[in-house]
Order: C-alpha cells, then sequence, then structure tokens
C-alpha cells in the first residue's frame, strides 16, 4: 500500500488513484487539486491535460506539464483554505540541483456537466 501523495493519509490506490486513471470522477474542487498534485507526482501529464479546463488547455502542453512533473522531486502537499470553487496549496519540491522550492497557489475551479476543472492559479 502506497500512502497518498497528497497527504490525505490515505493510500493512494484508495484516494486519489482511482481519480487519475479515469475510474471515478472528483467528487469537489479540493478531491481533483489533490488528484492533480499527486498527478504530478506520478508523471500523469494525460490526467492534468485532461482535468484543465477546455479555455485554457492551449496554454498547457503535454510536455511542458511532463517536463516540470519530472524535473521536480515532489515532496509534500499542502492545503491551506478550501471554496466550493477555491483551493489554496503549498507543494513543496526538490528541483534537480535538489534545491528546496515552495509552489503556493490560489486555484479557480469551475464544475460543467458534474465534472471538475482546473481553470487558473495565481501564484504567491
Amino acid at each position: 500500500m502506497t500512502k497518498c501523495y497528497c497527504n490525505s493519509q490515505n493510500s493512494f490506490e484508495a484516494c486519489c488513484e482511482p481519480y487519475i486513471k479515469g475510474i471515478k470522477k472528483a467528487p469537489t474542487a479540493e478531491a481533483l487539486m489533490r488528484s492533480r498534485y499527486s498527478a504530478y507526482a506520478t508523471h500523469q501529464a494525460d490526467y492534468l491535460v485532461e482535468t484543465t479546463h477546455v479555455s485554457q488547455r492551449a496554454l498547457y502542453s503535454k510536455e511542458d506539464i511532463l517536463l516540470w512533473a519530472t524535473s521536480n522531486q515532489w515532496q509534500k502537499l499542502e492545503v491551506l483554505n478550501v471554496t466550493p470553487t477555491t483551493v489554496e496549496f503549498k507543494a513543496y519540491y526538490l528541483d534537480k540541483a535538489k534545491k528546496q522550492h515552495i509552489h503556493h497557489e490560489f486555484s479557480t475551479f469551475a464544475q460543467e456537466d458534474g465534472i471538475w476543472y482546473y481553470v487558473d492559479g495565481e501564484y504567491h
């Protein structure tokens, strides 16, 4: 059993993996954000593209997403604040030089036809 990358204290198999594999749809913006973090940690670029809102997909290439995911060692996710359509979080990671970074973001999400999508983020 692998502990989930999103820091939920659940197993990956019971937490984010069913969303990433397309077995289930994320029920909330927070669940989608957590699964997207886990997708970065497990290099699942297809899922990251698919869960980006169609209005924003042209801004993110699968190749760039995969490069960002694989260039960093994802260490920890900290969810700071959640509303029905926004999630503030800090993602901790090491770059190729093993330098510690914190990605602090206010993410916005939208639900269409019962499916949640990442729209955009404001970085701090």
